[in-house]
């Protein structure tokens, strides 16, 4: 085939890392083969990208390919140089997804692989499952991750953390489920509060509890107390004022008493001394 029909063909297929050939061994070397893919040049296999039908190491090229021998093969790498190109190749069905295509935020599609109590594990072609963890499977509450998938459901997820020190993928499903509306709560009616009809109030009776045998009847005692004094009878208050008045005039009588008693002693002492004095005289 002419060089240039062939780079023609090069360029119409767009070789790209991923996409699968189909390739027959024109070589083998200690450290891998040579495979004609059908390019201008054709791709190198190296020995650790070889995989054994029981997916084992192998020491040797010779113990799993052959020249001549038909393998489905992967681009791995397209290395330009010089104007030249060269394609790796690849036995090992290249990941879907490289650590550097997981991003959080994009919604990717995978297949539940595992069940556990704490989540589900899904395949979305990345090195490793994802896991949508039980809290993540639905808004409302979920009892049992078996209650919402099955191993072997095609499931929808979006991508909400990536660990890549740790290979972890955190999956979330409700993440693109609608958020289902709050509940409005409707209050209850209020009712008016229903008006009546004024009407004469009825006087309360006063029942009166049965007088026990052997108690006396204050009744009349009780309704003397409770009556208003009469027009003319003295109040409270003026009584008190009389008494006060009286006790003082008591008072004023008995000092006057003690006080004329002490003049007619002094009086009487003067006249004593005068009589004395007239005598001695004489």
């Amino acid at each position: 085939m002419d060089s240039n029909v062939v780079a023609d063909t090069d360029r119409a297929m767009e070789i790209r890392p991923k996409m699968q050939l189909s390739g027959t061994v024109s070589k083998i070397k200690l450290a891998g083969a040579v495979v004609d893919v059908g390019l201008s040049k054709p791709g190198v296999l190296h020995i650790s990208q070889i995989v054994s039908p029981d997916n084992q190491p192998i020491k040797r090229v010779e113990d799993v390919l052959k020249e001549g021998q038909q393998i489905d093969v992967w681009v791995k790498k397209v290395v330009r140089k010089d104007d030249e190109e060269r394609f790796e190749l690849t036995m090992i069905h290249p990941l879907d997804l490289e650590w550097r295509d997981i991003k959080v935020g994009n919604p990717v599609k995978g297949k539940v692989v595992r069940l556990e109590k704490f989540g589900a594990f899904v395949e979305i072609g990345a090195e490793r499952p994802g896991l949508i963890h039980i809290s993540e499977m639905a808004h409302g509450y979920v009892k049992q991750p078996s209650d919402v998938v099955k191993e072997g459901d095609e499931v929808e997820v979006q991508i909400i953390d990536v660990n890549r020190r740790k290979k972890q993928i955190k999956l979330s499903m409700k993440a693109l489920q609608p958020e289902p509306e709050p509940e409005v709560k409707e209050k209850p009616k209020a009712y008016p509060t229903p008006k009546y009809e004024s009407g004469p109030k009825r006087e309360k009776k006063v029942v009166r509890k049965p007088r026990r045998k052997g108690e006396e009847d204050n009744t009349a005692l009780l309704e003397t107390i409770n009556e208003p004094p009469a027009e003319n009878e003295p109040t409270y208050m003026e009584i008190a004022m009389r008494e006060a008045m009286e006790k003082a005039k008591d008072r004023k009588k008995k000092a006057d008493e003690r006080k004329s008693k002490v003049v007619s002693k002094e009086q009487e002492d003067l006249l004593s001394r005068t009589l004395e004095n007239k005598v001695q005289t004489n």
